[in-house]
Formats: C-alpha cells, sequence, structure tokens
C-alpha cells in the first residue's frame, strides 16, 4: 500500500531500475500535518525611543530613553495538535505559560483562530486550548504503553518558531526517563515517565505530536537536552489523556488525590538511611506540613509516617515512576490497591481516591 519511487539507477547490466519501497512515513505525514498547527504568542510590549537631551540648551546632547505608549508584538510560539472536531487543541503548558499574553492558532493552510486556553496542568506540562468552530481535522491518540525502544517514531512541528510543519524521523531511543526541564528564566519543573527519542526537535517544536507509523499520538515533544546531539524527550500520551477527558467533561483538569507528603527512594537514600527498601514513596512529614492530611483518602484507609508505598496496582514506584506520575492515570472515585511496607512488613492496602482540590 505505502510506496515511494526512488531516483533511477543504473545496474550492472546498465539498464535502468525503478526502485519503490515500503514507506508508510509519507502517507502519515500527509494525514496527520492538517491537525497539527503553530502556537503564536503575542503580547502588548512597552514601546521606547531614543532621544537627545542637552542640559544647556545648545551643543552635544545626550541620548536619553522614555516610553512612548505600547506595542503589540509577537513574543514567541510553540506547536499544538487538534484532538477534536469542536476544536480542543493539545500543547505544552511551558507555551502558553503567561496569562497576560494572547495566543493564536495558526492552521497549516493559513487560517488563524484565536485561542483560549482552558487548562494549565499543574502536574504535567500539558496545556489544553480551545479555539472556536467545527469540523477541524484531529489526530488520533495511541497507546504510550505499547511503544518500544527502536521503534520508528516521526516529530511534526514549528521548528523556530518560523519552519512551520516541519517533519522529522527518528526512533525511540528511551523510556521511563526522568528530567529538570526550565527555560527562558522559568523555574526548574521535573517531568517524569518520558519518551526520549533522537528525532530532531528544535525550540519551537514544544507541544508538537510524536507520532507512531500508524500516524497515531504516542507523544508531546517537550524539551531537548542543550548542546547535545538529538535527545529529546516527549510526554507518554496516556498520561495526558485523562486531562483532555476532564476539560472536555468539566472544563477543567480533575486530578486524583492520596494525601500525603512523601519522597520517592532510591538505593543511594535508601543505604544512607538503613531502610531495607530501595524504591517505594516514603511517606514523611516536613517543617509545618503533616505527613498524612486530616479527612484525606490516606488517613481513612490508616496510612502514616514512615510508611513506605512500594506499588500501585502492581506498578512499581521509583524515581522514573513516582507515585505522582502512577496516580495521575486514574480517575478521583476510583479504588486503587497499594502494596506498603511497614515495620518490616508488606501490607496491602485499597484505597478510593478523591479529587485534588
Amino acid at each position: 500500500k505505502y510506496w515511494i519511487e526512488s531516483n533511477q539507477i543504473t545496474d550492472t547490466t546498465n539498464q535502468i531500475v525503478h526502485i519503490k519501497e515500503d514507506s508508510a512515513v509519507i502517507d502519515v505525514v500527509k494525514m496527520a500535518s492538517p491537525a497539527v498547527v503553530s502556537i503564536i504568542i503575542t503580547k502588548d510590549l512597552p514601546l521606547v525611543e531614543k532621544y537627545y537631551y542637552s542640559p544647556f540648551g545648545k551643543g552635544i546632547g545626550i541620548p536619553m530613553y522614555r516610553r512612548r505608549g505600547k506595542q503589540r508584538q509577537e513574543v514567541g510560539g510553540g506547536t499544538g495538535f487538534i484532538v477534536t472536531k469542536d476544536g480542543f487543541v493539545v500543547t505544552n503548558k511551558h507555551v502558553v505559560r503567561d496569562p497576560k499574553a494572547d495566543y493564536t492558532v495558526l492552521m497549516n493552510d493559513d487560517r488563524r483562530f484565536t485561542a483560549k486556553v482552558l487548562a494549565r496542568d499543574i502536574v504535567n506540562d500539558v496545556a489544553i486550548l480551545k479555539i472556536e468552530g467545527s469540523n477541524f481535522p484531529t489526530l488520533t491518540l495511541g497507546d504510550s504503553d505499547d511503544i518500544q525502544v527502536g521503534q520508528s517514531v516521526i516529530a511534526i512541528g514549528n521548528a523556530l518558531s518560523e519552519f512551520r510543519n516541519t517533519v522529522s524521523k527518528g526512533i525511540i531511543s528511551g523510556l521511563a526517563r526522568l528530567i529538570a526541564a526550565g527555560s527562558g528564566g522559568a523555574e526548574s519543573e521535573y517531568l517524569f515517565g518520558l519518551i526520549q527519542t533522537d528525532t530532531p526537535i528544535n525550540p519551537g517544536n514544544s507541544g508538537g505530536p510524536l507520532l507512531n507509523l500508524a500516524g497515531q499520538v504516542v507523544g508531546i515533544n517537550t524539551a531537548i537536552v542543550q548542546n547535545a546531539q538529538n535527545i529529546g524527550f516527549s510526554i507518554p500520551i496516556n498520561s495526558v489523556k485523562n486531562a483532555i477527558h476532564s476539560v472536555k467533561k468539566h472544563g477543567r483538569i480533575i486530578r486524583p488525590w492520596i494525601g500525603i507528603r512523601y519522597f520517592m527512594l532510591n538505593e543511594a537514600v535508601a543505604k544512607a538511611n538503613n531502610i531495607k527498601v530501595n524504591h517505594g514513596a516514603l511517606i514523611i512529614g516536613g517543617q509545618n506540613q503533616m505527613a498524612v492530611s486530616l479527612g484525606s483518602p490516606a488517613a481513612k484507609v490508616g496510612l502514616k509516617q514512615g510508611d513506605i508505598i512500594l506499588e500501585i496496582n502492581d506498578k512499581k514506584l521509583t524515581v522514573e515512576n513516582p507515585l505522582v506520575y502512577v496516580v495521575s492515570s486514574y480517575q478521583p472515585g476510583e479504588e486503587i490497591r497499594l502494596k506498603v511496607f511497614r515495620d518490616d512488613k508488606v501490607v496491602l492496602i485499597k484505597l478510593v481516591l478523591a479529587e485534588m482540590k
């Protein structure tokens, strides 16, 4: 079904040979590109003019600067992709982090739409926008739990906020990565469970889709390693699906909540503190902060300071796969099973998640 025709080549008998190769990439790009959008960021900025001031009335003037009103200016850009026919757009939170800026969605066919930021996720680098209209082209969300290292993937985005719908291709280089991401003077934010890819990702690609060869979104491109060669990271789409569903249904992102303060253990910390397990979420209070919130789901089932949650629904908790990331894949009201290390024993506890307020 998929093929491209290469340049003509000459074989050893000097005959012209046409080579056809299987290629899903071209069809994926043709299908996906209409639903990938550029996000333009504009803001009113002070307009500064230069003038000369002569303190003695005549002679050489001293250069001075003064404000002369404001001017609408483009201050940045990013990428997004449409997930519903009525105009819900997914992008990175850091692309639309400025509440004082205005955001415009530029379609691949040059149509422009004013975008409203409906929600910025407090846990993940994800935001949901809305543009008004109908029958928009959309992308299908895939299953990021099913991807494998070495699998081919495609990125589409507004590279350098200048080259719209730039396409790049690579492979998945790693899974469940942990990074501290930050740019433009913003505080660093820890991102968990990321997909690592060698697919070239540039500034401006943030918020764009990472696609498998079936044309399904498996990740949201979010970060790169500076001074490195093709080391980029994408948020697994499965960790975003609940946020999208929540905004569509409730108009905001509803997050599940256990109600504990915790620290993720690793082997070094466990060894230094003579803890008998080397992974999990250690429930621990801080200065003026309770380890277990009063009235929380954790309090109702008897979780206490010093307990270590090892697994949730058989999913092992580690620094790379922390409690907040695992819990975010569930909904308030769902029951989860906890494997807890307590007093040198493993106990099983069932807990019903509540909504984070």
